[in-house]
């Protein structure tokens, strides 16, 4: 059986190894703070005194904390104990930071897989949750029946940056659109317009997306933009209306600004009469 560590015991952390413990594995923890420990070790994990120790005890040690420096950080002090150890990194931070991450568990020997957790703490132990993986395939399925007791596992390639590359990519998605709604809510409040009121027409929106998305993105994958339905010009003319009215409610129109500058240099181009999709070549 894989015995296993978990460093790093916040909300994430916490889900993890209570979802290890549920599957009756092995399991070790070493958190900065050690009270945070408490509850799990009153459910048979067990305390290591550092992170080095935590390591040296598993096969497997993920390490779940704020980004990749702290990620570093406890690796390298934890030295050599990382020799001949797995490590998979859950820690959200930019794809370069997954591959120096990967650097240093090599030249210590180990051998290391980058995680991106994409759902909440709620769903972690269940078949709701997801967790993407990027690095070495036969390490990936050494160890996957493991990740099935926390999630639906994806690996997602040997490219270890390719997990942290989904994972801001769909984050820009996630903040942009939540941002594009709160902005929404302060120019239709700005017109008279409740948050109720205007809530039943947003979701219209988020309703109309999903074939809008699958459009651009094989657009985009076969970079096709002719033939349009929704043309560059529209949206550059649409944008400069949404602008004046988003500096009228008081809004910070930069967002806004930064898409119609990609837009206004796709029309000045020449690619004015092409699909919308075509902007995402001036980003």
């Amino acid at each position: 059986m894989t015995t296993l560590s978990v460093i790093g015991l916040g909300p994430m952390g916490q889900a993890l190894s209570g979802a290890l413990l549920d599957a009756h594995l092995p399991l070790s923890v070493w958190n900065r703070t050690e009270s945070k420990a408490a509850g799990l070790l009153t459910r048979g994990a067990r305390w290591a005194p550092s992170p080095a120790e935590a390591i040296s005890a598993s096969d497997l040690t993920m390490i779940n904390v704020v980004d990749h420096a702290a990620l570093d950080a406890i690796v390298d002090s934890a030295g050599q104990a990382v020799a001949g150890r797995t490590i998979v990194g859950l820690s959200s931070d930019a794809p370069e930071c997954a591959r120096r991450t990967a650097a240093l568990v090599e030249k210590l020997g180990g051998r290391y897989l980058d995680g991106a957790v994409m759902t909440p703490t709620v769903t972690i132990g269940t078949p709701d949750a997801s967790i993407l993986f990027a690095g070495p395939r036969d390490l990936y399925d050494v160890h996957q029946a493991t990740f099935t007791t926390l999630a639906t596992p994806t690996w997602v390639g040997d490219e270890v940056g390719r997990a942290a590359g989904f994972d801001m990519a769909l984050l820009d998605l996630f903040w942009t659109s939540v941002g594009g709604f709160m902005h929404a809510l302060k120019v239709a409040g700005s017109n008279g317009i409740g948050p109720a009121e205007l809530l039943p027409h947003a979701h219209g929106i988020v309703g109309i997306l999903p074939p809008i998305l699958d459009e651009i993105a094989e657009r985009v994958g076969t970079d096709r933009h002719g033939d349009s339905d929704a043309s560059v010009s529209s949206l550059a003319s649409s944008l400069r209306h949404l602008i004046d009215a988003s500096r009228d409610a008081g809004a910070d129109t930069a967002a806004l600004e930064a898409l119609r500058r990609s837009a206004d240099a796709a029309v000045a181009a020449g690619q004015g009469d092409d699909e919308v999709s075509r902007v995402t070549s001036y980003l």
